[in-house]
């Protein structure tokens, strides 16, 4: 007898413990992907992500890091995400070089006198008060410069004047950087006292893109700027006529160790508050336009998709943080984030970033394994509706800020916003409230609002998945 009531409690025991185990396991992806299509088509109707771009734009402007319009941009962006129901609400700060604009003009002073419409690179030194005048020397590729000589342009001003391609995913874009991003050292290397290159952009107004430069450790620093696209083809023209002389003035600062901040706001989880799904945007933008596009549109996906499920009558089970990075543009917030958060990686479940403007998503990238797990079979039925699939390709980045954590082995995901026209108006005077269409803003936000939410609500390793893939 007693022997049968010792048998009888254990399985007693054994049935709670499995209730128990069940209770707190994740529902099945089937149920889950209810909720997520849900969210989906409410973002198609949620006017939450324009209206935030719209006021940050409006009530800030632009946002370049290192400035007091940056510094109020954070306060709005805490008081945004508090407002909007977000726990955990802070600024994690950090330093870095700021570099901030100056007065900037350049022109033709020989054979034919006119303006140059240009604007300086992030990170580039100054002339002297007095400017510098030269002769130029014109590259129509960047492999053409490369393969001058040393000293060959001393005494000189070298200008690329390589053309960008367009291209939906933006590869076009990337292709290009080095022509900015390592020109100027290249040009100083053979002698040059300044550099000019066709802006990377794919658009024919007279409005110069900017962007960073990387200059290298233990070569002359030069000044350097960026030419409109017109004024690089007038340039073209004008030396096929004969020399073309140019005087460039350039007057930007730099302040050691000033003052930047990472804005985070967070869904806490339900049953597994310390796993994370860590989702943003970048807060800083250039200082040219009002950092509508880039990235007050990815800062807006980000927040809608996050809002949306904060809504919901209970949280998912992993905890959503929102990240709004404040030094984008000069590459400082994501190494900052990364290393105020050591020893936090294998926490992050997945990271995405959005920073590729207010487009609709076409296609979705996940870690390796993912695209044909349960997982991205049931995110790809959910998102098909709304204009996206899913690439069985394997996300290899999903932005600056998120490459740090991903060289920790975070896990991240890609959401490809449709860039065909995105780098016409990308760092330039141009990148304004008017160039967002609200309905494909919220398509974005539809996306991205189900996938942050499957991916939170779920039980899915993406570790183990790429493990698998291996």
């Amino acid at each position: 007898m007693a022997k049968i009531l010792r048998i009888a409690v254990l399985s007693a025991f054994l049935a709670s413990s499995a209730v128990a185990i069940e209770a707190s396991a994740a529902p099945p992806l089937e149920s889950l992907a209810v909720t997520a299509s849900s969210l989906g088509q409410k973002a198609l109707d949620d006017p939450a992500a324009f209206a935030f771009v719209e006021s940050l734009t409006t009530e800030i402007g632009q946002r370049l890091a290192g400035t007091e319009a940056h510094k109020r941009a954070v306060a709005w962006a805490e008081v945004r995400l508090r407002q909007a129901g977000f726990e955990n609400v802070h600024s994690e700060p950090f330093t870095f070089p700021a570099w901030i604009r100056g007065a900037e003009s350049a022109e033709v002073v020989g054979p034919v006198p006119q303006h140059l419409a240009i604007t300086a690179l992030g990170g580039s030194v100054a002339t002297d008060a007095n400017g510098i005048e030269a002769e130029i020397a014109l590259f129509r590729s960047y492999a053409d410069l490369l393969a001058a000589p040393p000293g060959s342009l001393a005494g000189k001003i070298a200008v690329v004047t390589q053309r960008m391609v367009r291209a939906q995913d933006g590869s076009g874009y990337g292709a290009a950087n080095p022509i900015r991003r390592s020109g100027p050292s290249e040009a100083a290397k053979r002698g040059a006292v300044a550099y000019l290159l066709r802006s990377l952009g794919t658009d024919s107004h007279r409005l110069p893109h900017t962007g960073a430069l990387n200059y290298e450790n233990g070569t002359p620093r030069i000044p350097a700027a960026a030419l409109a696209i017109p004024d690089a083809e007038q340039l073209e023209r004008l030396t096929a006529v004969g020399p073309v002389r140019i005087r460039l003035l350039l007057t930007p600062m730099a302040h050691e160790n000033a003052p930047s901040w990472n804005v985070v706001g967070e869904i806490k989880g339900a049953d597994r508050p310390d796993e994370i799904v860590l989702i943003g945007g970048h807060l800083d933008s250039w200082d040219l336009g009002t950092g509508a596009t880039d990235d007050g549109a990815g800062m807006a996906i980000t927040f809608g998709a996050a809002r949306l499920i904060a809504g919901l009558p209970q949280h998912p089970s992993r905890t959503i943080r929102v990240v709004l990075f404040g030094a984008e543009e000069m590459d400082f917030s994501g190494a900052a984030y990364a290393k105020a958060h050591e020893g936090e990686a294998n926490k992050i479940v997945i990271a995405g970033e959005a920073d590729f403007g207010a487009r609709t998503v076409y296609s979705v990238q996940l870690p390796p394994g993912a695209a044909g797990s349960d997982f991205g079979r049931t995110l790809g039925r959910i998102i098909a509706p709304l204009g996206a699939n899913i690439d069985r390709r394997p996300a290899l980045g999903s932005g600056e800020d998120i490459r740090e954590l991903q060289a920790g082995g975070v896990p991240v995901a890609s959401l490809h916003q449709d860039g065909l026209d995105y780098f016409d108006i990308h760092h330039t005077a141009d990148d304004t409230l008017d160039k967002i269409d609200p309905k494909q803003l919220d398509q974005a936000v539809a996306i991205w609002s189900a996938f942050t939410y499957l991916a939170a609500a779920s039980d899915v390793d993406f570790r183990s998945l790429a493990a698998t893939a291996k």
